[in-house]
């Protein structure tokens, strides 16, 4: 096989990016704006969403940022320090319902009956992720979840990437990096290892195809893709 470990981005790779945090972003800007509507206005404007459209700006700061950094662009909307706002954007995101991208389970015990070492890798944070993979059943298939502040620093940095390649006992060359961002492939390839890219985020395969060595359409793919 291609590799002896897969790591995988949360948020577009594992879950549906669209289907997870629209619902998402929508309820949190509705129960903290209350009936203000110019605040919801101010609110959405900071995070990158358009409330008419019911989507993500390109650039939104909640496609791959660090819940550090949605709350530094909230802060000043709310009037509050970022810090106090992490716990609570936390907590929020942890009970977000999940949309698998694929049947997860089947996908991930398939893997690792092949042998291959599973990680994680967010820069949501670190108990939101854990949260969200016992909410589908699959934490228990993973040897390695990091987030933005498990001490690894936050992609595109490539700490994350060989925090898993060093719990693992894998040389990063035999490790994949799949994630649905330019963030996710630029710390894979700071770390020295294969990429690929999967189209079930909001970045499209022109956006991808520079910095991954295969651009697949979710992460259902995969095993072929290693085989080949």
């Amino acid at each position: 096989m291609r590799a002896e470990g897969i790591l995988f981005d949360k948020d577009g790779t594992l879950f549906d990016f669209n289907a997870t945090w629209v619902a998402w972003v929508e309820a949190l800007i509705a129960r903290w704006a209350g009936a203000d509507a110019g605040l919801a206005r101010a609110l959405a404007g900071a995070v990158g969403f358009d409330l008419a459209a019911h989507a993500f700006e390109p650039d939104s700061v909640v496609i791959a940022g660090t819940p550090a950094e949605v709350a530094c662009a909230i802060a000043p909307v709310l009037g509050g320090a970022p810090e106090a706002l992490i716990d609570r954007l936390n907590s929020d995101s942890a009970a977000a319902p999940m949309a698998e991208a694929v049947p997860l389970a089947p996908l991930l015990n398939g893997l690792r009956g092949q042998g291959l070492k599973l990680g994680l890798a967010t820069n949501d944070g670190e108990a939101p992720a854990r949260a969200h993979l016992a909410a589908v059943g699959v934490i228990g298939l993973f040897d390695f979840i990091a987030g933005f502040d498990s001490g690894h620093g936050a992609k595109p940095g490539p700490g994350m990437c060989l925090g898993f390649a060093a719990a693992a006992g894998l040389a990063p060359a035999r490790v994949v990096m799949v994630g649905d961002s330019p963030h996710d492939l630029a710390a894979g390839r700071a770390a020295g290892m294969q990429t690929v890219a999967v189209l079930t985020g909001l970045a499209g395969a022109e956006v991808l195809a520079p910095l991954a060595d295969a651009v697949l359409p979710d992460i259902g793919h995969l095993p072929r893709w290693l085989a080949d």
